[in-house]
């Protein structure tokens, strides 16, 4: 019993082991946790590979061009050579140069031809053919094809421009998460900050009141205050730990890694690196430059069309040998036959349908012109929204940092006065409610400044 509990604790130990072995910790800053998404977000993973599977596509289009070589070699057996019935071409010959050379018979008579020579039954053909050859075919033009060589390039762009949009998304809401996070840390500093305050606050009620100079209720209100800031000190510890775990998740890192941030956010972080935003260019968003990729294709589909009404031309030829004999094998007599041949296909007509198509594909052209028109009234909404509340966010701000600085002052001086004895303990604690409240609006305009930022950024396409 004692040897198989210690054969559990040490296989627990070892598991634990491995587990802590393949624990990873990473210090990142925003730009290092960009680097890192990129390389193992799922999403980002699965667009890159969306680039690599258009390659192939593009290899496919390139081999129609190429010339295609086929080589093939059989043997058949034929139990019972077909018989074949035909005309007794042999007697009417004979019968042709006997009346022609004016030969008589027994009689003296001289021969003529009969009316019907009957039919003869032969086989023809051996019980073996081996055959071996190589073919080869040459599309010389074909204009759906020459189309398609020449839109490679522009497919490619845009599955490459697809992964940059994917990478972009996946950016603005990796910084936000960090940013956000990164200014919890001001929160917990703020909260520890206070909670020293209260416990000192409760430490000189409780020997004020055990020197007759408080009472019980000033001790129990001062306890309700550290209790409550020790509870929202919990939730704000929570919200950070579902806040890496999204972090983690939106990057693509296994949970039980490790994650530091080592950027910090501050007030003035907020207010710096502002772009000038009154000129913007519609072809620095990414979605912008996308479209005008699927403006180019929709050229290349109509054209496409267009160039099917014009004739192909292939080139065609082979090679052969074949060997015919009663007996199996590869030795003897092999026959050769080559062919080279030049086929052009003209289309005529084709009910309609390649009209139709062209139509279709003008259509679905005026449809992408019309999406680049409504895209760009998009952006400039997003830029002036972005605009609008990135200024109401820096505004806010400004006013909660003051109001947060001026909380604070009349904190401090309602606990001076208070350690002097002029103040009652209900003033502070009203200070102290004053203060947590400008505090936790203050962190909350951090917030909204953060997102505003970020999204006023990408609205004008300079998010880095």
């Amino acid at each position: 019993m004692k040897g198989s509990l210690k054969g559990i604790v040490l296989m627990i130990a070892m598991s634990t082991s491995l587990y802590i072995e393949a624990q990873e910790k990473h210090e990142f800053s925003a730009k290092e946790a960009v680097e890192y998404a990129k390389k193992n977000s799922v999403q980002v993973k699965n667009a890159l590979l969306d680039i690599k599977i258009q390659e192939q596509v593009n290899k496919e289009v390139t081999a129609a061009a190429l010339p295609t070589v086929t080589g093939s070699a059989g043997v058949n057996y034929f139990p019972n050579v077909g018989v074949q019935t035909f005309p007794n071409f042999i007697a009417m010959s004979t019968y042709g140069v006997l009346t022609q050379e004016g030969v008589k018979n027994g009689s003296g008579t001289p021969i003529t031809m009969p009316n019907d020579f009957g039919y003869v039954q032969a086989q023809f053909g051996t019980k073996y053919n081996n055959s071996a050859g190589v073919s080869l075919q040459q599309l010389l033009f074909d204009g759906q094809v020459f189309i398609g060589l020449q839109a490679r390039r522009s497919v490619m762009e845009m599955a490459e421009k697809t992964a940059e949009v994917t990478e972009e998304n996946i950016r603005a809401n990796l910084y936000k998460i960090y940013y956000q996070l990164a200014a919890t840390k001001n929160q917990l500093n703020i909260l520890d900050v206070n909670i020293a305050f209260v416990q000192k606050l409760f430490s000189d009620t409780k020997k004020l009141y055990e020197n007759g100079f408080a009472e019980k209720l000033d001790i129990n209100k001062v306890e309700v205050q550290l209790t409550n800031l020790q509870s929202q000190r919990l939730q704000v510890l929570n919200t950070i730990s579902n806040g890496y775990l999204g972090l983690k998740f939106l990057m693509g890192m296994p949970t039980k890694d490790t994650l530091i941030l080592t950027d910090s956010v501050t007030y003035d972080d907020m207010r710096s690196g502002v772009l000038e935003a009154t000129q913007y260019n519609y072809a620095d968003r990414k979605e912008y430059q996308q479209a005008q990729i699927g403006l180019k294709l929709g050229e290349y589909n109509i054209k496409r069309y267009q160039l099917s009404k014009i004739p192909t031309v292939a080139l065609a030829s082979n090679y052969n040998v074949v060997r015919q004999a009663n007996d199996f094998g590869f030795g003897g007599r092999w026959n050769k036959s080559s062919l080279i041949g030049l086929n052009v296909t003209v289309p005529i007509f084709r009910g309609f349908a390649v009209d139709a198509r062209i139509a279709n594909a003008k259509l679905q052209q005026q449809k992408n012109q019309n999406n680049i028109e409504a895209l760009k009234l998009s952006i400039d909404n997003d830029v002036h929204t972005a605009i609008n509340n990135y200024n109401n966010a820096l505004a806010t701000l400004d006013v909660q940092k003051r109001n947060m600085d001026l909380a604070q002052t009349v904190y401090n001086q309602t606990q001076l006065k208070y350690q002097n004895g002029v103040g009652s303990q209900t003033e502070i604690a009203q200070a102290q409610t004053d203060l947590l409240n400008a505090q936790n609006n203050y962190i909350v305009a951090m917030y909204t400044a953060i997102n505003a930022k970020i999204d006023f950024q990408k609205a004008t396409g300079k998010l880095q």
